[in-house]
């Protein structure tokens, strides 16, 4: 007997378009966020950090860390953010299976956030999340170990209120992150 099988689209073949067509500059304050993945480790095995960042000021707006590479963690890191979620009008990402997922679309529908999605294979349509995670990697993870998931936690947040509070960008006139969003809002 036949039987119905849906055909389920592969995440790099998901019909989303890229909206934001690097147009990172200029941006208002959430207009969008973007995000991406790293991975770190903890107890000599690859744990992973996913962060949220704010277009407008390269402000970390969220963040988290765990030990697998998936929606969850994706989920959690919308968790953090201390706004409300309606305010971010797009949410950009890679194509992976951690962001184009039920959970993220569920996420992203529930606060009528806009989708999009970078163009397949293209690691310059994420330009400003890879930037991020180069000054990420070389400052917070380079040629560590961290002992356990609630240390790699604890340092996190640690080191994104640093980021954000004390680091000036060149692209916001050599301000901080957060003195750019006071300056400007």
């Amino acid at each position: 007997m036949a039987q119905f099988k849906p055909h389920k689209q592969k995440c790099n073949e998901d019909l989303v378009k890229n909206e934001l067509n690097r147009e990172f500059n200029g941006q208002a304050s959430y207009a969008v966020v973007i995000s991406d993945l790293t991975y770190v480790r903890v107890n000599y095995k690859w744990n992973y950090v996913c962060i949220l960042v704010d277009l407008f000021n390269r402000e970390i707006i969220g963040y988290s860390a765990g030990i697998h590479k998936d929606a969850q963690l994706v989920y959690d890191s919308f968790a953090t953010v201390r706004v409300d979620l309606r305010k971010i009008q797009m949410f950009y990402s890679d194509r992976g299976s951690e962001f184009k997922n039920e959970l993220i679309d569920e996420v992203v529908s529930t606060f009528d956030i806009k989708r999009s999605l970078s163009m397949k294979g293209c690691p310059y349509e994420n330009a400003v999340a890879e930037a991020t995670f180069k000054m990420f990697k070389t400052e917070f993870i380079y040629d560590r170990n961290f002992h356990s998931l609630g240390q790699l936690r604890h340092e996190l947040a640690t080191y994104v209120t640093w980021l954000n509070n004390d680091i000036i960008h060149g692209s916001l006139n050599y301000f901080t992150p957060v003195e750019f969003r006071r300056l400007t809002l």
